[in-house]
């Protein structure tokens, strides 16, 4: 089967996860069932340095590299971004390439070499978290959300920071060749799980800001202690050691969202956990993450996630895996 080539372009100052973490997405895919060609093209042909310091030879320049019979264009982010969107040699390369590609993509930062080049105008976009602001003020055109951990919008996908890059690739290899595949990606670099696009790039306890003082950690303790009870706020109070109004205001204030939402944001991640990992009937998860019933977990998930949570598991369970035989170290 001849592969489809999946380019990867890369400057100085790159982050290295962006590249590597694809990369051997993309190498492990085409060991076990073919498919892929992978080409590395930077600004110049030859070493470059990743922002750690990485030395990585780059097969191509864009003076001399193809721009077409690209399928796939990945496009790395990291501290040199900055730099290399300023590269016209190079946003003209990316916009030549894109242009013939069947997809365009970027990891990270990434995203503003492709909106250099002009490839996000009034499409919806994610980026590292750290440079979301940044991307939606300097690129007011484009749309975007720094939520997801990768947006798909047409052709284009867009992911966020590091080891997200990881969750995009395997999201486009079961585009490509079945979820069976991907599962066995996955599961030989030992990913924990294939996260969905829509889930969030960060836990609720690590979007927060954690708590400042004693009772407000009491209470969020108390919250993650149990998530089958109600949790209301005369009950959190107590376990802050709180009149409720007082409390309402110090959780909202350290942790910048309210109980409530804090609540219903921890439920949801528990669930995700349980529908992954276990085998419990979606009515059993509901009871035990506190949602009560099987209706409330489905209108919860899909105002959080815009998945069921029956499609949420499928989206992490395989019942067949035909090439296990065929992974080796």
């Amino acid at each position: 089967m001849e592969g489809r080539r999946i380019v990867f372009v890369i400057f100085d100052g790159f982050q290295t996860l962006d590249l590597t973490g694809p990369y051997e997405v993309f190498q492990r895919a085409d060991l076990l069932a073919g498919g892929y060609e992978c080409d590395i093209v930077a600004a110049r042909a030859g070493l470059l340095r990743s922002g750690s310091g990485l030395p990585v030879h780059a097969g191509h320049g864009v003076d001399d590299a193809p721009s077409d019979g690209v399928d796939t264009l990945v496009v790395a982010g990291g501290s040199g971004v900055d730099r290399a969107r300023h590269d016209p040699a190079l946003t003209g390369w990316i916009a030549a390439a894109a242009a013939g590609a069947r997809r365009v993509t970027s990891v990270c930062s990434g995203a503003f070499l492709l909106a250099a080049a002009g490839l996000l105008d009034g499409r919806r976009v994610t980026t590292h978290w750290g440079r979301a602001r940044q991307l939606a003020r300097e690129y007011p055109r484009v749309h975007v959300d720094s939520a997801p951990i990768f947006v798909r919008d047409g052709r284009v996908w867009t992911s966020a920071g590091v080891t997200a890059g990881m969750d995009l690739a395997l999201a486009l290899v079961e585009d490509d060749l079945g979820r069976d595949v991907a599962h066995a990606v996955a599961r030989h670099l030992v990913l924990f799980l294939r996260r969905p696009g829509s889930q969030a790039q960060f836990s609720v306890a690590l979007s927060t800001a954690p708590p400042a003082t004693d009772p407000v950690r009491a209470a969020v303790a108390a919250i993650h202690a149990d998530m089958r009870a109600r949790h209301t706020i005369d009950e959190l109070a107590a376990h802050a050691g709180l009149s409720p109004r007082h409390l309402q205001r110090r959780f909202t204030a350290e942790l910048g969202v309210p109980p409530a939402a804090y609540v219903e944001r921890a439920r949801v991640e528990a669930a995700q956990r349980a529908l992954a990992e276990g085998d419990e009937p979606v009515e059993a998860v509901a009871r035990r993450c506190g949602f009560g019933t099987a209706e409330t977990l489905r209108r919860t998930f899909h105002r959080h996630l815009g998945v069921a949570p029956s499609d949420y598991r499928s989206r992490f369970r395989s019942t067949a895996d035909p090439l296990t035989a065929q992974e080796h170290s």
